[in-house]
């Protein structure tokens, strides 16, 4: 298989590569990767040291690619679909997904994971504030993106892109740390996403693991 993908079934930024990829039906050959197994974690590690996920890599032309945005223009580019789900040719509409795919992944999904991160530390070493501000900016982007939703089907119009890919793991993970039942028009537009036949199997695929998800409704 010319395409690895290394990857965990919980991870939310792996949810946005395998969502890009169930979208188009790109074949790609699975490897989870288990960071508590010392010999996994190694060998992980040697590929990218950072040791963050995903990272995909591309025997054929002996790439390695990670972070989950720069994958996602990578595939559009290398092993394109029937789904453009970063519009390369239209340079304007291109620079607006960037724009939403950014929005989601920094102000939900990063404050969704400050918020978590915080439950996972020890006593003693918590960050309640930084919780709080957080919390706030969930907030605060939930009524920015209510107002677009209002109108909108999918993050950027009626056409699925990356942004959607950024929203769905974004928005599923923060509606467990900050309920967003103010905010009709972001709870139907995860609805939708949750409905969507690509996240709808990412989110098969990760109810095994679950349980494993530290903040609990």
């Amino acid at each position: 298989m010319a395409l690895k993908l290394y990857y965990h079934p919980l991870s939310s930024y792996c949810w946005k590569v395998l969502i890009a990829l169930y979208e188009n039906g790109t074949p790609f050959e699975p490897v989870p990767v288990d960071l508590q197994d010392a010999t996994g974690r190694e060998a992980f590690y040697k590929l990218w040291p950072i040791g963050k996920f995903p990272v995909l890599r591309d025997e054929t032309r002996d790439w390695m690619i990670p972070e989950s945005s720069i994958i996602i223009e990578y595939l559009a580019e290398h092993h394109p679909g029937q789904i453009d789900l970063v519009a390369g040719r239209d340079t304007d509409r291109a620079r607006q997904i960037r724009m939403r795919d950014r929005f989601f992944d920094l102000y939900v999904h990063q404050n969704m994971q400050k918020v978590v991160g915080d439950v996972l530390r020890p006593e003693g070493r918590k960050d309640p504030f930084g919780v709080e501000q957080a919390k706030a900016q969930i907030h605060t982007a939930y009524g920015m993106l209510d107002g677009v939703m209002a109108t909108n089907k999918w993050a950027m119009g009626n056409a699925f892109t990356m942004a959607d890919c950024a929203a769905a793991p974004a928005l599923f993970y923060a509606a467990r740390v900050l309920p967003n039942t103010d905010h009709k028009n972001v709870a139907a537009y995860l609805e939708r996403l949750k409905a969507r036949p690509s996240f709808a199997r990412v989110l098969k695929e990760a109810e095994p693991y679950f349980h494993m998800f530290p903040v609990k409704d």
